[in-house]
């Protein structure tokens, strides 16, 4: 009972699946709530997690010769003013400092929601030469955007994130690194957080405020909404011409550097929680997970199993697992509970029967499967568990996506689908903008996700106008 209780504080997902996430984002202490509305405490748990997709990102990034610098914080109006169509998109957004101190600033200041002006600024004053360049540089940090509805990770007013700003002495140079990003984050969310998804191009009215392009990889949730992962902008020359980049190339001539940006943020937390989750809690991929093994000692109390416990713990971590050992004073069924909600890939039950027979059980959070192993060669066998749950996950959060992508030749299929069926709708578009917004007006907030770099032929005629079709687009209602 004890332990059905434990799990009932988790609203189900298919009741009410905003209040699910909420209830696991809570009972897995990943956030905390904080005086200012909209700005939230990440607890140690969901810190961990960051961290683990902080180091990898990094490491992926710096093999691609990405270097790491710090700008501040503050950006000055008339700075941010420079590029009329990025301060227009951010100018709803923006929090700004009119005092430092007791004394009123002679300009305002706004705390950065992202810092093209700043790398702007910075690169017309330190490049000169086409031996400059490129520029290949990342930021970590956090940014403030007040947004008017705020939910841990997925949207909140302060988020950490990473910024990549480079520079280039041409347009494919650029180009070529915006789309290198973009794959890049793709492959680290299929092959790291094992989150299908599809890689493409925004459309013309969804692209960065400022960008000639914007590449984006979407995913699908559990509830069939679409989220936005990671996002990679070609910004040509247009922000080196506001802010007078240029550099004097091999010909001689001066000439403006071409530019990109690219980022990924703490809303990947809130994908994890969305694409795995059960209505037992988080489940997270072992590649992710801070704690990929729990062991978890049943009749403790008994001579010899808690020792017994503490060393197949050291032999996990020695193997280079991520191992923690539950010594708690409390059941071994509120413990299974715990490891559960909390998402810990394996859990390594060891009693007084099972040090008899030499063995050990070692339980997959994801399938709930046991599996009895000899405790000889356990770490090799426990690194096999936990290749094989990243592997399914992956395959499990494809086949659902997949099941939930459906294809739309007409405006009538088009609008049953949307009306009914939540996932990615793929169907074919004109181009127009005026079309888009009709869709989203018309359909509740259906938008368009991406163009997809893999195009599909579906029918010659836009599915909402009828006039010709230029591109097959994913469309989906999104966070």
């Amino acid at each position: 009972m004890a332990e059905k209780k434990f799990v009932e504080e988790i609203t189900s997902m298919e009741d009410d699946f905003a209040q699910w996430y909420t209830d696991v984002v809570k009972k897995a202490e990943l956030t905390g709530y904080t005086q200012v509305k909209g700005f939230m405490v990440i607890k140690p748990a969901g810190y961990a997690i960051w961290e683990n997709i902080q180091h990898e990102l990094d490491r992926r990034f710096k093999e691609t010769g990405v270097e790491n610098v710090y700008l501040p914080c503050l950006i000055p109006e008339s700075l941010l003013n420079k590029e009329k169509e990025h301060v227009e998109g951010f100018a709803p957004e923006v929090a700004w400092v009119t005092y430092g101190g007791a004394q009123q600033l002679e300009e305002r200041m706004c705390v950065r929601p992202t810092s093209e002006t700043l790398f702007s600024d910075f690169y017309a004053k330190d490049v000169h030469s086409y031996r400059d360049l490129p520029r290949l540089y990342n930021q970590w940090c956090s940014v403030v955007r007040w947004e008017k509805t705020t939910r841990p990770f997925l949207r909140s007013r302060e988020f950490l994130w990473q910024e990549g700003h480079t520079i280039h002495a041409t347009a494919k140079e650029a180009e070529d690194r915006t789309t290198q990003m973009l794959n890049l984050y793709a492959d680290f969310l299929e092959q790291f957080l094992a989150i299908p998804v599809v890689r493409g191009q925004k459309t013309e009215k969804e692209k960065f405020a400022g960008a000639v392009a914007t590449y984006t990889v979407e995913a699908l949730m559990h509830d069939g909404k679409a989220l936005q992962c990671g996002t990679s902008h070609n910004f040509g020359d247009g922000f080196a011409r506001a802010y007078g980049i240029q550099f004097v190339d091999k010909d001689n001539t001066q000439k403006y550097v071409y530019q990109t940006s690219w980022g990924m943020t703490t809303r990947l937390i809130g994908a994890i929680i969305m694409v795995h989750g059960d209505n037992s809690g988080l489940k997270l991929p072992p590649l992710v997970a801070p704690v990929q093994v729990m062991v978890i000692p049943v009749q403790q109390k008994k001579e010899g199993v808690l020792e017994k416990a503490e060393e197949l713990k050291r032999v996990l971590a020695a193997a280079g697992i991520r191992a923690r050992l539950d010594d708690a004073d409390k059941s071994p069924g509120w413990k299974f509970s715990d490891q559960e909600m909390r998402g810990i890939p394996v859990r390594v039950e060891i009693g007084p029967k099972d040090i008899e027979k030499g063995q050990c059980v070692i339980v997959r959070r994801d399938t709930r499967e046991k599996i009895v192993a000899p405790l000889e060669g356990i770490a090799d066998k426990v690194k096999d568990v936990l290749d094989q749950i990243q592997h399914d996950m992956y395959e499990n959060a494809k086949a659902r996506r997949d099941a939930m992508t459906y294809t739309a030749a007409t405006k009538e299929e088009f609008t049953e689908i949307a009306n009914t069926k939540p996932g990615f709708i793929k169907a074919m578009w004109c181009g127009d903008v005026a079309c888009e917004n009709a869709i989203k007006d018309e359909l509740g907030g259906v938008t368009s996700r991406c163009i997809p770099f893999r195009q599909e032929h579906l029918s010659d005629t836009c599915v909402w106008c009828g006039r010709p079709a230029k591109k097959m687009v994913y469309w989906g209602r999104a966070y």
